[in-house]
């Protein structure tokens, strides 16, 4: 009879409160990784679960809400390795005042944030034990743009952290501008969002709610796009921020640490977070610089053309490699999880 070797070999496991219906940035940061390890690894929402015995590192995607499966991680007594991996709402909110998510970051072998300015939002002795490890993406070849109407495109779900209500604002002055044109791609995850949506479509011919796309249709979006807004409230390490910048297309975003952290410090194309105007106004910029070889988008592009090799698979994957290894290499003595 062939022995089983499945069971010889670690096994990981890796938590994320949202799997593929979600469609969001936790499932593909989880499906991303699953396919860089070498050993079996699953993905499930809640451990344990029937296949947890076989389990030896886990991979705890966000803080607070994955921190039901943290603590049984460390109430089962084993010295295995588990590191919690910081989401936006982690670093910027929930750190701060949630207990469950605060137990997360004491309970946890390492922590892992998605961005340069993440340890910055952590604790000295949090920070002894925090790694950056940037989430990669596929290059794409960079489409001609065009020269008569500057084409922007938002992505994210219609949510507060999101903040789409600046979008609504920079589509309504600019209503009377036939030459820039918002496409917004999203679910509407607040009905409310989703009513202001619609009525900002029925105010402003420059802008379009396209509601919920797949993964391959929006980055097809993102290429061919001038220019992607990302005005979020919150980040921890934004996709679309990463696959904008290697599909050759620049971007404007609010200035928020997640952001600050992917585009780098001296980005030319922040405006403050919640800023209507500044928005529309860099915008108008972008607008009036298209075909100039030294005019702000052209800088823009430059400078994210700049930060494409941190977004490199080769470097996320040799990461993430590194990170399990460390984690199986000793055991290392824990605090109890009732701490």
């Amino acid at each position: 009879m062939k022995e089983d070797r499945s069971l010889q070999v670690p096994q990981v496991v890796i938590v994320s409160p949202a799997l593929a219906d979600a469609n969001n940035g936790n499932w593909q940061t989880a499906r991303r990784w699953q396919q860089f390890l070498p050993f079996p690894t699953r993905i499930i929402r809640l451990w344990p679960d029937e296949l947890a015995v076989q389990d030896r590192v886990m991979l705890a995607l966000h803080a607070r809400r994955s921190s039901l499966s943290i603590v049984a991680w460390r109430e089962a007594r084993c010295a295995r390795g588990l590191a919690v991996i910081l989401t936006g709402t982690d670093l910027y909110r929930d750190i701060e005042s949630d207990a469950s998510a605060q137990r997360s970051l004491r309970l946890a072998d390492a922590l892992v944030v998605l961005q340069e300015r993440g340890p910055l939002a952590l604790c000295a002795e949090l920070r002894d034990k925090t790694r950056v490890i940037f989430q990669s993406t596929s290059s794409r070849k960079t489409l001609p743009k065009s020269a008569g109407r500057l084409r922007a495109l938002m992505v994210g779900h219609l949510r507060q952290e999101k903040d789409p209500e600046t979008l609504f604002a920079v589509a309504r002055l600019l209503a009377e501008r036939d030459d820039i044109r918002i496409d917004h791609v999203g679910q509407a995850l607040d009905p409310l969002l989703g009513e202001a949506a619609m009525a900002t479509m029925a105010a402003s011919a420059s802008y379009r709610w396209l509601g919920g796309l797949s993964h391959a249709d929006t980055r097809r979006r993102i290429q061919r796009a001038d220019l992607l807004i990302h005005a979020s409230r919150m980040e921890g390490g934004a996709h679309v921020v990463m696959e904008a910048v290697c599909s050759g297309t620049p971007v404007i975003a609010s200035a928020i640490d997640g952001n600050i952290g992917m585009l780098g410090s001296d980005y030319a194309g922040y405006y403050a977070c919640g800023d209507a105007n500044g928005l529309a106004g860099l915008l108008v910029q972008c607008r009036a610089s298209q075909g100039q070889g030294d005019g702000l988008l052209a800088r823009l592009a430059a400078q994210c053309r700049q930060r494409a090799a941190l977004f490199a698979p080769a470097a996320e994957r040799a990461a993430v490699r590194r990170l399990v290894a460390e984690l199986l290499a000793e055991p290392i003595s824990h605090p109890p999880a009732a701490a």
